[in-house]
């Protein structure tokens, strides 16, 4: 009996070191794994979520995050207002939850929906648009064009539609410069 008592204390004692061995092996992989995930894949498991986002410039973003490009978000701040903000210009998120994507789970299209292309369409929309910039200037302007690292915008009062006569100026901005980009006349 006494060898039995033996094996048993022996047998726990082995049980224990491995569930000990197991859960520092799934910690190790689970750090490895958090180490593989990007900006992108914590924001694309918070699609239809309210988000806040802290931005270049000083500026302060609430809404809910519609869609995720490979450098860029669009949020809804309700009220018919839209912002997009390039990840480029974000320096902090608050209201993720606890989840993300799997890294490079985006889809071709979407992957290559570039800030651009979404500027692009903003263009095509013919919007009047608040440019926030990362040194917290604004511009209140149509967009007219998009180059390869800077759109031209057509500078006229806020709230006003592009009109000839009310274009004050046309600004040339590199898109490195923008912090995000409200539609509606989003302050």
């Amino acid at each position: 009996m006494r060898w039995n008592g033996l094996f048993d204390d022996l047998e726990a004692q082995a049980e224990v070191l491995e569930r000990g061995q197991r859960a520092a092996e799934i910690e190790e992989r689970t750090r490895g794994e958090i180490g593989g995930l990007g900006v992108l894949d914590r924001l694309r498991a918070a699609l239809g979520q309210p988000l806040r986002l802290r931005v270049d410039g000083g500026l302060a973003v609430a809404g809910t995050l519609v869609r995720v490009g490979p450098d860029w978000l669009l949020l809804d701040e309700g009220a018919g207002r839209e912002v997009v903000v390039p990840t480029a210009a974000l320096l902090g998120v608050r209201g993720l939850g606890r989840y993300s994507t799997a890294p490079g789970s985006a889809g071709v299209v979407a992957s290559r929906l570039g800030l651009r292309h979404a500027l692009r369409g903003i263009a095509r929309d013919r919007s009047a648009v608040r440019v926030h910039l990362r040194d917290g200037a604004t511009v209140d302007a149509t967009i007219d064009r998009i180059g390869g690292d800077y759109v031209e915008a057509a500078v006229h009062p806020a709230g006003e539609l592009r009109r000839r006569q009310e274009v004050r100026d046309v600004e040339l901005i590199p898109l490195a410069a923008i912090a995000a980009l409200r539609r509606a006349g989003g302050e």
